[in-house]
């Protein structure tokens, strides 16, 4: 793995980039950093594969700055050829045996999974850890299946695997998931669409370790 031990306490998902607020999008992710974000993924549905490519390399420029692992959704050719972290991918993406292939033994692979055969199969199939969810109702995802407290503890007891919890999850929802279930948690607009980026992650990071660690 190109990151020892990674720390999946607060993962920050990117909102979508608009190029002609490129300036504001980049300073987002440095004071989300800045306010404790241990992990980053590159989540871009719409832009350009060109576009993707080049936000991705300023985006891993930033993060090695702050020996944050950079992850890059669903494109395991945008993540080679950025030279990011890791990769992460859903059930309907390529298969993470496939993605573990590509990207070899040293790169970081997620998998999505909201049943406890779909975790054990990504364990299986090579995956570094497992994003569990949705948690809770999220406008990220709208046909993302929810999993129950119940699912996420019989997932936790099913696989080895570092678990971060996904879906809905902000500073009202965190404090309802059993810590004993999660390693952290993937965040959107908790942080993405907060006036003040570097605080929504420092309360974040704070919540959690006074809940959870």
């Amino acid at each position: 793995m190109a990151v020892s031990n990674p720390d999946y306490t607060l993962y920050l998902v990117t909102g979508p980039f608009d190029p002609k607020a490129a300036d504001l999008y980049f300073q987002k992710v440095e004071e989300a950093l800045r306010g404790g974000v241990t992990l980053l993924q590159l989540r871009e549905k719409t832009a350009s594969s060109r576009t993707m490519f080049e936000v991705a390399c300023k985006l891993n420029s930033l993060a090695d700055r702050y020996h944050v692992p950079l992850i890059i959704n669903d494109r395991v050719d945008i993540a080679l050829a950025a030279g990011a972290d890791g990769v992460h991918v859903g059930q309907e993406d390529l298969p993470a045996d496939k993605v573990r292939q590509l990207v070899g033994s040293e790169k970081i692979v997620g998998v999505s999974a909201s049943t406890v055969a779909e975790a054990i199969r990504a364990e299986k199939d090579g995956a570094d850890y497992i994003g569990a969810g949705s948690l809770f109702p999220t406008r990220s995802k709208s046909d993302a299946t929810r999993v129950s407290a119940d699912v996420l503890h019989a997932i936790r007891q099913a696989v080895g695997l570092p678990i971060v919890g996904i879906g809905g999850i902000d500073r009202s929802t965190l404090n309802q998931i059993d810590p004993n279930d999660i390693d952290g948690v993937a965040v959107i607009s908790a942080i993405w669409s907060q006036d003040d980026t570097l605080n929504a992650a420092r309360a974040l990071r704070d919540q959690w370790n006074h809940v959870g660690r």
